[in-house]
């Protein structure tokens, strides 16, 4: 189903997936997050585009950096696996796996067309953001991507705290809701795998995690007698994270938005410093979207930007309201353009892109975090 779509279907079927920070790939985002990280707290201005690959008990680093710091990634690394749970050598995977670091210097090309517009700041990179909101929640993110990363986190909160103590690292869930006219109305089905030692009972694993997980994280209002619920539906989870799946940096972009419900430019956020409009610009676009739709100009709103390496002003810019325009998307576009500034310089000094915290936003989706105290997700601006 198409973006456009949305606006025509009186019925429809929406779903989307979220992952815990076991997950393999996102370890990788973790990892790469934390690095960036600890360079912007030694050089606010420090460049960084960072990559990992994980994989049975290696974790390989790769990536360019260039900035004024001095920092150990593979002690950063350690400490963030550590953290995430992986700490038992049963799980295959540890802070004491292999390590290998292939981070090297950024190259000067790039560096040339980030910096040769001077106090502009030339884009990091060509490419093109999305940005979006929609009222369907009071954070103005789409329903179904919030109730996934809501199992994931309650997953995550549930095992840390040995509430449920047969709980590991790795877990996915997946929300299906059922929509009436572009509204949502009911949750369909509910999907969660959780990773789990190997004494604990099937049937005992399924009652805890319904009662303390879907249960704890789905409004009451959403369900029925004809929700169906699927819990670890192989019968068996034990092997998993880095030991039982390959993880990449930037492999999970759709989870860090908005689960499908938008269009994406394709660039990952985790690992990339400011500069880099593949996280800036979807930042600011996300911003200006939310600003909107809060404002009351449409009830769902999409913006494309997009940008030219070296060069400070986007190139182009579109809106779509799906129909939901309270006035025309020509005007929006004009509002857009005249009370937004796109320009990377002006996103970094607008939405406080230089301090380090971008490890807070890898899990869990980067939208919606209204409790983190991230920038793009504050409604602050008179319309």
């Amino acid at each position: 189903m198409g973006p456009n779509s949305f606006k025509s279907c009186s019925k429809f079927f929406f779903t989307s997936e979220s992952v815990t920070e076991g997950h393999p790939d996102k370890i990788c985002d973790r990892v790469a997050d934390g690095i960036l990280d600890a360079i912007l707290e030694q050089d606010p201005k420090g460049h960084v585009a960072g990559e990992c690959l994980v994989t049975a008990d290696l974790l390989h680093l790769a990536g360019e950096i260039s900035a004024k710091a001095s920092i150990d990634p593979v002690g950063i690394a350690r400490h963030i696996i550590k953290d995430l749970g992986y700490i038992e050598s049963e799980y295959g995977f540890t802070h004491n796996c292999k390590i290998i670091n292939s981070i090297k210097e950024q190259s000067a090309d790039i560096a040339l067309g980030i910096e040769k517009s001077g106090h502009e700041l030339g884009a990091g990179d060509q490419g093109m953001v999305i940005g979006f909101a929609v009222s369907e929640t009071p954070e103005y993110m789409p329903l179904p991507i919030k109730l996934a990363h809501s199992l994931t986190r309650r997953l995550t909160e549930v095992r840390k705290s040995k509430e449920l103590p047969f709980l590991r690292p790795d877990g996915k869930s997946q929300v299906t809701l059922e929509y009436h006219k572009g509204k949502p109305v009911r949750v369909n089905t509910i999907i969660v795998s959780a990773q789990h030692n190997p004494d604990i009972e099937i049937d005992k694993l399924r009652h805890e995690i319904k009662d303390r997980v879907i249960c704890h994280s789905i409004p009451k209002n959403l369900l029925d007698d004809k929700t169906i619920i699927h819990i670890n539906p192989t019968d068996r989870f034990v092997i998993g994270g880095p030991l039982g799946d390959t993880g990449v940096t930037g492999r999970k972009i759709i989870v860090d938005t908005y689960g499908g419900m938008a269009r994406h430019g394709g660039g990952c956020f985790s690992g990339k410093d400011a500069t880099k409009v593949d996280r800036s610009g979807a930042y600011m676009a996300r911003y200006a979207a939310k600003n909107l739709v809060a404002s009351g100009f449409a009830d769902k709103l999409e913006i494309q930007v997009a940008y030219c390496i070296g060069k400070g002003q986007s190139v182009a810019m579109m809106v779509e309201t799906f129909g939901t325009g309270k006035v025309s998307d020509r005007e929006i576009t004009r509002i857009l353009k005249s009370k937004f500034d796109f320009r990377p310089a002006a996103i970094i000094e607008k939405l406080e892109l230089n301090r380090p915290i971008f490890g807070r936003t890898t899990n869990y989706g980067h939208f919606g975090r209204e409790d983190e105290g991230l920038a793009w997700e504050k409604v602050d601006l008179s319309l």
